[in-house]
């Protein structure tokens, strides 16, 4: 019988540094920060709106994660929709994120599923995907429960198996970004907002210098290089006004796509719409195709670009990051 993963004396000591670093960031007296790094009180009710809010359980050798899956309304007999998974950051939840980043709104009007797996407290005191331990390998055990809560939805559930994304903020980008170095097979497109690239950290004492900025991306141990080409787009989204993970990290995971697919930079471009932050968006290509998109957004700290108001982990002044993530994913299940 496999032995259940306990939380390491390196992990506690890396909660109780993020701890510190997020009590530092709320006496800066930045309001949209402040609001970010407020901890967030599970809530069990279902997010507002229309369509199925699904409460669902996936178990395997890290132990048992629940999950939500929001279904939008009038699913008709036959009818298979793009699946989007999103992965929460530290001291969220999956209500919490569906109601910050009002995902299901946007797939209530696109038709897609949204899937959210939920990190056990009692793995990660403070609710954070544990993508940096792969020193003992509970990174890579977390990633294959969210794979198995994949799989049970696609098993139970209308989904195109073709047209699979996921996204994620913070902790969640960086586990996302985990899943499809992984399992790059299964998904057409990843989205990493807020995150820290693969390869940067091993433990928990080192994932404090990743959030820093302070540590180089390593080319990944267990990734065959070979798989880099298959890896799916990118698109990095992150506040240049980020103290709790450092912008630097954004350039980094966009850096570490183009590498392994020989892409460059194209030139930056700014954007700004209505009375939102600016944007500057950077295309890194190959042969005039995509592999990965920078978008670094001005003003932004480390919360949900466009999120709702007054919920923690999100800034309504910046650009909706929900309506891009569709839009990108979007065009890669049409490529």
């Amino acid at each position: 019988m496999k032995k259940r993963l306990r939380t390491t004396t390196w992990a506690k000591a890396f909660e109780r540094n993020l701890a510190a670093m997020t009590r530092t960031a709320t006496r800066s007296g930045t309001l949209a920060l402040a609001q970010a790094i407020k901890p967030v009180v599970a809530r069990r009710t279902p997010p507002p709106g229309p369509g199925a809010w699904i409460a669902g359980v996936a178990v395997g050798s890290a132990g048992v994660r629940r999950f939500r899956l929001y279904r939008p309304p009038d699913v008709k007999i036959g009818e298979r929709l793009p699946l989007v998974v999103m992965l929460h950051g530290c001291d969220q939840d999956a209500n919490a994120f569906a109601a910050s980043t009002r995902m299901n709104r946007v797939a209530m009007r696109e038709r897609f599923l949204v899937l959210y797996p939920e990190q056990d407290r009692l793995a990660n005191p403070r609710g954070c995907w544990n993508w940096f331990d792969t020193g003992n390998g509970r990174a890579y055990a977390e990633a294959a429960l969210i794979m198995k809560a994949i799989d049970q939805v696609c098993l139970l559930h209308p989904v195109d198996r073709a047209r699979v994304a996921v996204a994620g903020l913070s902790a969640g980008a960086s586990m996302a970004a985990l899943l499809v170095t992984r399992h790059p097979e299964r998904f057409k497109a990843v989205v990493m907002h807020s995150g820290i690239p693969p390869g940067t950290a091993h433990s928990s004492m080192s994932a404090l210098g990743a959030m820093q900025g302070l540590r180089r991306t390593r080319p990944l141990a267990t990734t065959p290089v070979t798989m880099a080409a298959d890896w799916p787009p990118l698109l990095v989204i992150h506040g240049d006004a980020d103290i709790v993970v450092s912008p630097h990290n954004g350039h980094a995971a966009a850096q570490v796509w183009a590498d392994a697919a020989g892409a460059q930079p194209a030139r930056a471009r700014s954007v700004r719409r209505g009375q939102r932050y600016p944007m500057a968006v950077t295309d890194f290509k190959r042969q005039g195709k995509t592999v990965a998109t920078l978008v670094a957004v001005g003003g932004l700290a480390h919360a949900w670009s466009g999120g709702a108001a007054s919920k923690p982990f999100s800034d309504q002044r910046g650009p909706d990051a929900s309506r891009m993530v569709w839009a990108f994913v979007a065009r890669q299940f049409k490529g």
